[in-house]
């Protein structure tokens, strides 16, 4: 079953200009041809026009073996005909390539050290190789780090890589929910419960008003924060009189009176 999606899904090579060739030196549909070529419909009639592929030479698909002669034949004659490419001769096997260390701009590797802190910091749960994937470092780099037996770890300063420049937001949340199922499965392994963090109180918790529905507000009414009680003082008992309050004390200065002048 994969093979014939294999088959049904490979496109010609160099699509745009086979279908500037088959559009020039056949009479098949324009459906025909973007169905074949994997293009849109439009984009072959803008080929036919002469507003699109400007400037591209046409490739025959007959002397590259992607097609034969009776097969554009027999879509020319029947319409409702799909073209199909020709099994390659040659199997050439796909191949997979190691994704290495990310590579680091050399204006931004004397940040690596500050990436890696913050990321030790903030996400425990990494492994030493998810790091070297997100920065582009190295193990002992990180365990310097670790052991603060870096050369310059007293100047070291916890930076985000994602404000760095050093990796993705995209890049960095894939690690951590890696990392984070990665430990959840280890712990469940373990027999370890971890309680997950509960969530918010309720508003009318945290400010007072859901207490034995006293003081709820009725719908529409309009919201006021609960006000502190106003500070009341003892009554004074009867015949007693009243303590003046004290009042602050104001330096006198003596008036000199200004002597006339003699008129």
């Amino acid at each position: 079953m994969q093979g014939l999606n294999a088959i049904m899904n490979r496109t010609p090579l160099m699509p745009k200009a086979t279908a500037v060739w088959l559009v020039d030196n056949t009479s098949l549909t324009f459906e025909q041809i973007a169905e074949f070529c994997q293009l849109h419909v439009l984009e072959v009639k803008g080929i036919a026009d002469g507003d699109v592929a400007q400037g591209i030479k046409g490739m025959d698909p007959i002397s590259s073996n992607q097609l034969s002669r009776d097969e554009i034949h027999r879509a020319e004659e029947d319409p409702s005909h799909r073209l199909k490419l020709l099994e390659p001769k040659v199997e050439v096997p796909e191949v997979k390539t190691k994704r290495g260390p990310r590579y680091t701009p050399v204006s931004r590797r004397q940040d690596r050290p500050n990436a890696i802190l913050w990321l030790l910091k903030s996400h425990p749960e990494l492994k030493d190789s998810q790091i070297m994937r997100l920065v582009g470092t190295t193990k002992p780099t990180i365990q310097a780090i670790k052991d603060r037996t870096h050369w310059n770890s007293p100047n070291l300063v916890a930076q985000d890589p994602v404000t760095l420049g050093l990796c993705s937001q995209i890049d960095l949340d894939a690690a951590v929910k890696r990392a984070a199922a990665r430990l959840e499965r280890e712990q469940k392994k373990a027999g370890i419960t971890v309680e997950k963090a509960g969530s918010l109180l309720p508003t009318e918790e945290t400010i007072g008003l859901g207490e034995a529905g006293a003081g709820e507000p009725e719908p529409g009414a309009r919201f006021e924060p609960p006000q502190a009680p106003r500070r009341t003082w003892p009554a004074r008992s009867p015949g007693k009189p009243a303590t003046p309050w004290p009042r602050p004390s104001r330096s006198k200065r003596p008036r000199t009176r200004t002597p006339s002048s003699p008129s």
